[in-house]
């Protein structure tokens, strides 16, 4: 039974996009929709049948029915598997390509032609980059997310309790399948180290050894702890006894692969290190690739060298709006600043940074006050018509996540499903007092707008109220959902959205003439702008050749934190706030290490949207509402606004 929050949105939805009669288009050729169609249909459920993960994340059940049984599977990995997946690939991407785009529709043109940049993105992935034979990350995490977010989605039974016998049958059967889905990732992991295509250092350290013992701690003692608190129901003891088994032997396999890991890439002995042929640097992915993945990818016609030269004057920007604000900041606090700007821009953050929770409760808890406060203030200006009773739920994040989750991140309910949460996830700092004092109460607000309202969670959830209107294939995740085999396609959208979240709560309002955050706030928020916008030169300079490891992390520490100084210089971080930020930058760059051209796809992605209001603005005149072009973007689904640009801007011009 759907929410009242979910019939409220859906009414939304149904008031702005159908009220209006639209005037009839002349006629078209569309004869090629016929034959497209079932391609396409066959194409999505096929890739969430081989695809468990994804599956589970989008709720493939809810879109077929035969596709539950996947949800008790893991993905097979092994070279025969990925070889029958390629002829099927390439037969597919024949069969789309036989359809003329002329004889489609607007939107069938879009989805046919999102289709075949998945289909090509894989093939390479397999074919040309050979990643399977070095994807750490995916074989480590996998298995723990696709469990996390079938958890996620369990039936409440009781109170308290939750999961039907069947869901719960579901959730043993995948657990039992991890011993063999690690087997067949050694397979693959031993084919790169013979190939020369063995994993980065730093990955094979933090995921191969890190991710791996969290994984065995949580299937021995979290997940049975979890399904004796959920399970109900006259089969309890039985499913308990199911999901305890497996799960001890899940965690075995992983301590089995976290020995493989030792074993294939250390020195023998306690304290072995790597040895000699795995310890140099091995992220970069190398700019014919990268350019080659704006172009498919994320449907962008430029290249990693304009990127990377285009960035720092943006960046120098944004610092210069930062120590305008920071002035201001100054005089309304008594602040004797330096006349140097970024000197002055410290200053203020270091008298901010003393009101700071004490602990990881009290910081987590601080995030959901920001974020109701921001639900308040939409409901205030009439900036989104949220429900009444519109929840978000903000949590601590889950162990085997926090070595890929830097600070904070959201993950949305499954949308072809009616079930499920979407969690805004918050990584804890055991308590360090330098982090918590990052996490100061002046610079939760921009973050809770980027993951929670009106950012990731509204994005989401008014998304999944018309997932009737957006084709499936427009909500896949070729490669995998979150990792380093992870094609990024629907990161364009939804991380553009939640930086132009961001952006939005800072301009002015008829009920708010300086937007929604403090002087403090709106500091941070700028912050955290200029953080996407070093991205982009820190991404496109490592996976380049244009810049190291190390280097990224110090450029990191100083343009963002205007904190000057190396990251490897011992003396520098003797101070504090050096080194929490010294610390905090390689977390972050080892992501992107890990993950090229995703950090790109925040700022550009936002920079797409606000080139989109302003010509949708400019074509509409007096009949343009930032409500209406807000619904209407989400609706394009997650996919990047170089396919649905014209279509959207043609769809609101022809709106009475």
């Amino acid at each position: 039974m759907r929410s009242r929050s979910v019939v409220a949105l859906c009414a939304l939805l149904f008031t702005v996009a159908c009220s209006s009669t639209r005037p009839a288009a002349p006629a078209a050729d569309t004869s090629g929709e016929a034959t497209l169609k079932p391609v396409l249909a066959a194409y999505v459920v096929e890739f969430l049948r081989r695809n468990p993960t994804t599956n589970t994340y989008l709720g493939g059940a809810g879109l077929d029915p035969a596709l539950r049984d996947v949800d008790g599977t893991l993905r097979d990995h092994s070279p025969a598997a990925l070889a029958d997946e390629d002829a099927w690939l390439a037969s597919t991407a024949a069969a789309l390509e036989a359809i003329p785009p002329a004889t489609l529709s607007a939107g069938l043109r879009i989805d046919r032609d999102v289709a075949l940049a998945q289909i090509r993105f894989q093939l390479h992935q397999h074919r040309d980059r050979h990643y399977q034979e070095r994807a750490l990350d995916t074989y480590a995490s996998e298995p723990f997310r696709s469990l996390d977010w079938q958890l996620q989605g369990l039936t409440q039974t009781g109170p308290t309790t939750y999961g039907t016998a069947e869901e719960w049958t579901l959730v043993a059967r995948r657990v039992a399948a991890i011993p063999g889905f690690l087997a067949r990732a050694q397979v693959q992991l031993l084919a790169g180290v013979q190939a020369n295509r063995a994993p980065d250092p730093r990955m094979i350290e933090r995921d191969g050894l890190g991710t791996s013992a969290a994984s065995a701690t949580y299937f021995a003692e979290t997940l049975p702890a979890l399904a004796q608190a959920r399970i109900s129901g006259p089969e309890r003891e039985r499913l308990l006894a199911d999901v305890t088994r497996a799960g001890a032997e899940a965690a075995a396999s992983y301590r089995g692969f976290h020995a493989f890991i030792r074993a294939t890439f250390y020195e023998a002995g306690e304290q072995g290190h790597l040895k000699a042929a795995f310890a140099a640097d091995r992220y970069a992915m190398g700019e014919a690739d990268y350019n080659w993945a704006l172009r498919n990818n994320l449907k962008l016609e430029t290249t990693a060298a304009q990127l990377h030269n285009d960035a720092m004057p943006i960046v120098e920007r944004t610092r210069q709006q930062m120590v305008t604000v920071a002035r201001e900041v100054g005089v309304s606090r008594g602040l004797t600043l330096s006349a140097d700007g970024p000197t002055a821009v410290r200053q203020v953050f270091d008298a901010l940074s003393k009101d700071f929770p004490k602990t990881d409760a009290e910081m987590i808890g601080w995030y959901r006050d920001a974020a109701f406060r921001l639900v308040d203030y939409a409901r205030t200006t009439g900036l989104f018509d949220v429900p009444a009773d519109y929840k978000l739920e903000v949590t601590e994040t889950p162990p085997p996540l926090q070595a890929s989750i830097d600070g904070a991140a959201y993950y949305p309910a499954p949308p072809f499903r009616n079930s499920g949460v979407g969690r805004f996830y918050v990584t804890p700092t055991g308590n360090d007092r330098a982090a918590l004092q990052s996490n100061n109460r002046a610079s939760l607000a921009d973050l809770a707008a980027h993951e929670g309202f009106p950012g990731h969670d509204w994005y989401y959830k008014v998304l999944t109220m018309s997932r009737a209107s957006v084709s499936p294939v427009r909500w896949l995740t070729p490669g995998a959902v979150e990792d380093s085999s992870s094609m990024w396609e629907d990161s364009m959208p939804a991380e553009g959205w939640g930086l132009y979240a961001e952006a939005l709560m800072a301009e002015p309002q008829p009920a708010a003439p300086r937007g929604f955050y403090t002087p403090e706030e709106r500091l941070y928020q700028l912050q955290g702008q200029l953080y996407r916008d070093i991205r982009v030169r820190i991404d496109t300079g490592i996976h380049t050749g244009r810049l190291s490891y190390d280097a990224a992390v110090t450029l990191f520490s100083e343009v963002r934190d205007f904190l000057p100084g190396s990251c490897t210089d011992q003396a520098a971080l003797r101070l504090d706030a050096k080194r929490a930020s010294c610390r905090d930058a390689e977390r972050v760059i080892f992501r992107y290490s890990k993950w090229p051209t995703q950090a790109i796809t925040y700022r550009l992605g936002k920079d797409q949207i606000f080139a989109l209001r302003a010509d949708a603005a400019t074509r509409m005149g007096a009949r343009f509402s930032p409500k209406a072009f807000h619904l209407a973007y989400i609706r394009q689904g997650t996919i990047p606004s170089g396919y649905f640009r014209d279509a959207l801007l043609t769809e609101l011009a022809a709106a009475p």
